[in-house]
């Protein structure tokens, strides 16, 4: 079976000049090696929590625009060694594509490596994005300050791994009424969020036009642009976007907020979607 989201330690715990020893827990993180079948080749590791890896690869071809719905994909596995030991590898995932789909590849060369704390460093263009004909998004949905209020506390709330670890990121689907839909956790909040975005593909969930999504830290460019592939009218974060999410957001439609905590929020760009009387 896969390791598990979290990890045993002994640590000394050092308090008030005096010490103690204590068992704790802390965040896994391994690679995963996400793997086509055909043509057989690696389009990128990762380091990330294991759990939810089926859906991690999924929504992160889905995100790079691989693939463009459920049934592009055939089957998902962790991949069998036969030369080698004939045993499961949980840290390789084998994704089989459709027989006709050719996927382009060349965009995913730049994934061979994927670091969990900064996603895909040097990615950030606007015009990548656009060449992949990503579409405006237009959505009638409106909410109230109050229904973003609720979201934060929710995510906290839901985290069960972050609360044994102290150590992961999470992301959040909600519906227009503010309730909870999905939860991902991850040491890499972009894993996060392609494990969300994953669910909803392999759930025929897509595109989230009248949905919201808030992530734990900052909005990146990776975060909004996952989101605009997925199709997400709100994005909300803890913490503050990044000049090249709020380009992003401004043109693509998305509404952007950031250090949402307590009764609080700023608003980046597509305020028109909040209903402040």
């Amino acid at each position: 079976m896969p390791s598990g989201s979290k990890t045993k330690a002994q640590i000394w715990v050092v308090e008030n000049s005096k010490k103690r020893l204590r068992q704790d827990h802390i965040t896994t993180e391994e690679p995963l090696e996400i793997r086509l079948t055909s043509p057989r080749r690696t389009v990128a590791v990762t380091m990330r929590t294991p759990g939810a890896d089926f859906e991690l690869a999924a929504g992160f071809l889905y995100c790079e625009g691989a693939i463009s719905c459920k049934q592009d994909i055939q089957r998902i596995s962790y991949c069998v060694d036969k030369l080698v030991d004939g045993k499961q590898h949980y840290n390789i995932v084998n994704v089989e594509l459709r027989q006709d789909l050719i996927p382009d590849l060349q965009p995913l060369e730049r994934h061979f490596y994927t670091n969990s704390a900064c996603g895909v460093c040097g990615k950030a263009s606007l015009e990548a994005l656009r060449l992949r004909g990503c579409p405006v998004i237009f959505s009638s949905l409106m909410v109230t300050p109050e229904i973003i209020y609720s979201l934060s506390d929710q995510l906290r709330a839901a985290q069960g791994i972050f609360a044994a670890t102290g150590g992961l990121h999470a992301a959040g689907l909600f519906d227009a009424q503010g309730q909870l839909l999905h939860l991902r956790e991850d040491i890499g909040r972009h894993n996060a969020l392609d494990k969300l975005i994953g669910t909803a593909l392999l759930s025929d969930e897509l595109p989230l036009n009248n949905h919201l999504v808030m992530v734990s830290g900052r909005s990146s460019f990776e975060i909004l642009q996952k989101s605009a592939a997925a199709g997400v009218p709100i994005v909300c974060s803890v913490s503050a976007p990044s000049s090249l999410a709020v380009s992003v957001a401004e043109e693509f439609g998305i509404t952007l907020i950031g250090f949402l905590r307590g009764e609080r929020f700023n608003i980046y760009t597509g305020s028109q979607r909040i209903n402040i009387t």
